[in-house]
Formats: structure tokens, C-alpha cells, sequence
């Protein structure tokens, strides 16, 4: 954002204005819908939004631009399948259309780019030189086959201004994990689909399904146990007539 102020008398009020406002991203490639289906379909990104919390200043979001400064250049610009950004200033994130790292103050903190036929070797080189340049702290690159880039996860973090791999292996036939320090989450893929697990407990961090289940489940424990306590009241009131 801005500030302008024309010649007026002291006292008159500063009119704050857009100072520009990046454009919508292409539209996708029908090969891209991979993104939809490890992303929106499965409720990753609402699960991280929601498990990191402090929803005013963190920006869980995709597919919209990432630019250095108050410019756009098409053709240089890149966009994410899923950013996540702390500290961050979420009005003028929707405000300008995007990410605008000297608007935020610092760049993202942890980009994931999901592989398709399409968009795998860009994700591997142009978008990975790009967000090394900006200096985003983690890069992670999935590919839910390995079909695409030849493996199936891997990540980068930002040492010294360059990209260094971050350890990612395979515990067991066809599962492949990493840890990301940015997000204190392990990233685990199994059968392909990723899912998003706390370190301290190794359990997958919560989701629809599964606060559905403990709410389903508490409200069973409530239930059965308002008719334990009817039950024994009425035991009660059959010893107090026997007396």
C-alpha cells in the first residue's frame, strides 16, 4: 500500500489508496487439477490453517502471485499451490491480489508445489530458482507417483541464501517422510496421499473426518453417561421406597 497526500490545508485527512493490484493467475491447465486433489479435495490446506492458528497473521493460501516489489512481470512472476506466511498482513495480501514481499516485510515461509505432467519440470527449475531468490524459507516438491520428478517428496531450505536439500526418506515400502521446520509439521506421503503429522505425537494433525469422529464420540460418552445416571437414580428411588 501507498499513502498519497495532494496539497491541502494541515489537518485534512491522508487518503491511503492501492498502490497497484496483481492480476489473477492464468487458467490452469487441466493437468494441474493435481494441486485441487492433494490440496483443497483432501483438506490440507484448511487443516493447516487450522492447526497453526493465529488466523490474523497467518496467511495459509495458493495460487496467486508472489512478487518481490510493487511490479508484476509476466513470464517472471510465479505462483504457489499452497503458501504459508507468519507474521503476515492479510489485508494487504487481498488487497494487492498476492503476496508483495516489501509490502509483508519478508518473504513466505514454506511454499508447496504439487507435480503434474504440466507443471513438474517448472516447479523443479523455475520456480525453485525463483523462490530461492526471494528467499523463501522452504520449498517441498510432491509428486504423489513419482512419475513426474522421479521421487516422491523432497524439500529445500533457505541456508545463506541458498537452497540446501532437507533430509526426506522412504520408513517403509511407498511411505516417504521429511520434516519441516517452518511449519513444525512431518510431511508424509502413503499411497500417494499426502497427509501432515505433529512430530511430538507422530499422529496426523486434525481433520474434518477425524473432529467429526471425536465429536461423534464424546457426544456417545455424554449420552451413555446421562443414562448411567438415570439408571441409578431410578435404583435409588426403588432402595428408598423398599426402606
Amino acid at each position: 500500500m501507498t499513502t498519497t497526500r495532494s496539497a491541502q490545508p494541515p489537518g485534512t485527512p491522508v487518503q491511503t489508496t492501492p498502490f497497484f493490484r496483481l492480476p489473477d493467475i492464468p487458467e490452469k491447465h487441466p493437468d494441474d487439477m493435481t494441486s485441487f486433489q492433494h490440496l483443497a479435495a483432501t483438506g490440507n490446506a484448511h487443516n493447516v490453517a487450522q492447526y497453526l492458528g493465529k488466523q490474523d497473521t497467518t496467511i495459509v493460501s495458493g495460487e496467486r502471485y508472489i512478487v518481490p516489489g510493487p511490479a508484476y512481470v509476466a513470464g517472471e512472476s510465479r505462483y504457489p499451490d499452497l503458501m504459508v506466511a507468519f507474521d503476515a498482513d492479510l489485508d494487504a495480501y487481498e488487497a494487492s491480489n498476492g503476496y508483495v514481499i516489501s509490502e509483508q516485510g519478508k518473504p513466505p515461509d514454506f511454499i508447496l508445489e504439487v507435480a503434474s505432467r504440466h507443471s513438474a519440470r517448472e516447479d523443479r527449475e523455475g520456480k525453485k530458482d525463483y523462490y530461492e531468490r526471494l528467499e523463501v524459507g522452504e520449498l517441498w516438491l510432491f509428486d504423489s507417483e513419482g512419475r513426474f520428478h522421479g521421487f516422491t517428496l523432497r524439500g529445500y531450505r533457505l541456508v545463506d541464501g541458498r537452497y540446501e536439500e532437507i533430509e526426506s526418506n522412504e520408513i517403509a515400502p511407498g511411505v516417504f517422510q521429511g520434516y519441516s521446520a517452518a511449519l513444525n509439521l512431518i510431511l508424509r506421503v502413503e499411497d500417494g496421499v499426502l497427509g501432515l503429522y505433529d512430530p511430538a505425537t507422530e499422529e496426523h494433525i486434525p481433520t474434518f473426518q477425524s473432529e467429526r469422529a471425536r465429536a461423534d464420540a464424546e457426544r456417545a460418552a455424554r449420552i451413555s453417561a446421562e443414562a448411567r445416571a438415570q439408571e441409578l437414580e431410578a435404583e435409588l428411588d426403588r432402595l428408598r421406597e423398599g426402606r
